[in-house]
């Protein structure tokens, strides 16, 4: 207690602290938290102790930076006092107000395990000096893997050449480049620049006069960045265009100049790799309208794996489980999309279709082992060059045909051979269309949580209106912007209450001796059995007949085939499915259904290509 009184007499007596870091954090998107909390100034988001042993790594590094600058030449100087700067802002990560424990792991959480600001009202307050998440311990990190970079260029090649500017205003001349590889802002998915304010202010403490260029302001520039930044566009939101539309406007403008710039310099054949993880169809959307007004042809895209499922932010996120690498070429001879011959839908819709459907076939007879999510996604890419090679495509009426409509068909069509590969349950083709969604949503996410778009265009696929039937049914909700779908105990009403004391907001009715949705049947016997017993619910069986139903066998080997066998939901569907209830539903299931793991292949690393 006395040396976290002593820190906080410092930061008041010693006139160096009392005014560092007093730079105020501006209105944000992702600055609003801690600001309600109070916290107005950078040096704010540091507790007295954190300000201190943070403050005596820049002084230090300060007061060395000149023998450093005298005892080498500038190029090394600058390679020393930039890997000394990384490993003290790697330390800055860990040491906030923003930093809380991992108890999985033992030592102090990242700041931005949520991609945001969110404010901790308990924090880790951490000796950065020793103890594995240390000073010493990240140099050594970014040393090594420096050195494995530099490994990566031919031997006797010339230097590598790092430059920092505008993707939109690039040094390099017409025609110059093979090839050009990119990893772009998804929308508002992150707010880089932002965040990027936390690390800015201290390493601009050290290398403001070692690159002037690049830390010349006191913040990072906001206005030029290419996200979807809503609170960027307060007070000119208006006549039909809220803050979100001119967001996602400015955005997709700025994402098709910087296109446009990157097709300039590449030469004639060159390729552009980009790097994609998101989920959304608007995202793709978005991204293949500004290529192929750049005038690249789209040939491909490649799933890697690169993240880590577990990466807080990934989960329950728009992010693909992998990322995905669309390539773009530039075609030796220009076309001039503008002045095309438009392409009938009709005629181009079955070609979608026929290359989303090979592309998910050959990547199952890969080898690889990839999420049926990322089967969906990877075969975007050859049905984009199909609507690509045709654009621009028009309807019956003359209505230009956005790219989405053709990655609609083709999450449509891969869904079927998702169908044809896994699920042996016959008679999925004859249930009720909200039955059916419930089942794919199972089999193509392997999760009851995924993106509300992806469960939305799956819904499209099959003529079911998601949001028509949340209510109705319960057989979803939305959570954080995602979709999670309910289990039989979201759905059943309680067997064991009387009626008039149940939830009238529950929709399935156990008692009842019909049901509107063959997935109503499974979940009320589900429930039955699992409140009453086995001998109860062979008698709940026969008075309905269920044993001559075709459609409730199909949904209970279905759910058998797609549910985790964690899932309550599964462990009853196993128990009805054997012991008297098999008998009473006639039940000829094949041992694949009871199977506890589905065919693994080895997983394709980024380390392969």
């Amino acid at each position: 207690m006395e040396a976290l009184d002593a820190a906080r007499d410092r930061i008041q007596s010693d006139f160096k602290l009392s005014t560092f870091l007093s730079t105020p954090i501006p209105k944000g998107n992702k600055t609003a938290e801690p600001r309600n909390f109070g916290i107005k100034q950078w040096r704010e988001l540091f507790s007295p102790r954190q300000l201190v042993c943070n403050y005596e790594y820049v002084d230090a590094i300060n007061h060395f930076q000149p023998q450093i600058e005298e005892e080498h030449n500038q190029k090394t100087a600058e390679a020393i006092l930039t890997l000394l700067t990384l490993s003290f802002s790697k330390l800055i990560d860990r040491n906030s107000r923003l930093a809380d424990w991992d108890t999985s792991k033992g030592y102090p959480s990242r700041m931005f395990k949520g991609k945001n600001l969110a404010f901790k009202r308990v924090f880790t307050d951490n000796n950065i000096s020793v103890g594995g998440v240390d000073f010493v311990s990240y140099v050594d990190k970014i040393y090594q893997s420096y050195g494995e970079l530099v490994g990566y260029l031919p031997e006797g090649s010339d230097p590598a050449n790092v430059s920092v500017g505008d993707a939109a205003n690039l040094n390099q001349a017409e025609d110059s480049v093979s090839a050009v590889v990119v990893d772009p802002p998804y929308y508002s998915s992150i707010m880089y620049a932002e965040l990027s304010d936390v690390f800015y202010v201290w390493m601009r403490e050290l290398l403001d006069d070692v690159f002037p260029d690049i830390f010349r302001e006191s913040l990072t520039d906001k206005e030029n960045e290419a996200v979807a930044n809503p609170d960027r566009f307060d007070g000119v939101a208006g006549n039909g265009s809220s803050k979100r539309d001119l967001a996602n406007d400015s955005y997709e403008r700025k994402m098709s100049e910087i296109f446009s710039e990157l097709y300039r310099v590449l030469e004639p054949g060159g390729v552009m790799t980009v790097m994609f993880t998101h989920k959304e169809t608007d995202a793709w959307d978005t991204l293949t309208m500004s290529l192929i007004n750049s005038g690249f042809t789209i040939t491909s895209t490649h799933p890697i794996t690169s993240e880590m499922p577990q990466r807080a932010g990934m989960r329950e996120s728009a992010s693909a489980d992998s990322t995905l690498l669309l390539t773009g070429r530039k075609p030796h001879q220009e076309r001039d999309p503008e002045n095309a011959v438009p392409t009938l839908w009709n005629d181009v819709k079955s070609d979608t279709r026929s290359a989303a459907k090979n592309a998910a076939r050959d990547l199952i007879d890969s080898g690889l082992s990839l999420t049926k999510t990322d089967v969906i996604i990877s075969a975007f890419g050859p049905t984009l060059r199909v609507f690509a090679d045709a654009y621009p495509v028009v309807d019956d009426e003359d209505n230009k045909v956005p790219p989405r409509r053709a990655l609609e068909e083709a999450r449509e069509a891969v869904t079927q051979v998702l169908v044809d590969e896994y699920l042996e349950a016959e008679g999925i083709g004859d249930l009720d269309d909200i039955t059916e969604w419930y089942i794919l949503c199972w089999l193509v996410h392997e999760s009851d949580t995924f993106s509300y778009d992806e469960g939305l265009q799956l819904g499209y696929g099959i003529g079911v209106d998601v949001d028509d039937i949340k209510r109705s049914t319960k057989t979803w909700r939305k959570s954080r912007g995602d979709m999670s779908l309910r289990g039989h105990t979201d759905r059943v009403q309680n067997a064991n209450e009387k009626p008039e004391n149940r939830s009238s907001r529950t929709p399935v009715n156990p008692d009842d001796l019909s049901f509107g949705l063959a997935l109503d049947k499974v979940h009320a016997a589900m429930h039955i059995y699992d409140v009453k017993g086995e001998s109860a619910c062979c008698d709940w069986l026969r008075e309905r007949n269920f044993g001559s139903d075709s459609t409730f066998k199909a949904t209970l080997q279905a759910l058998l085939q797609v549910l985790p066998h964690d899932h309550e939901d599964w462990e009853l569907a196993r128990d009805l499915a054997v012991g008297r209830t098999r008998d009473v539903l006639d039940l000829d299931f094949s041992p694949n259904v009871f199977a506890e793991d589905s065919q693994q292949t080895q997983q394709t690393g980024i380390d392969d290509y």
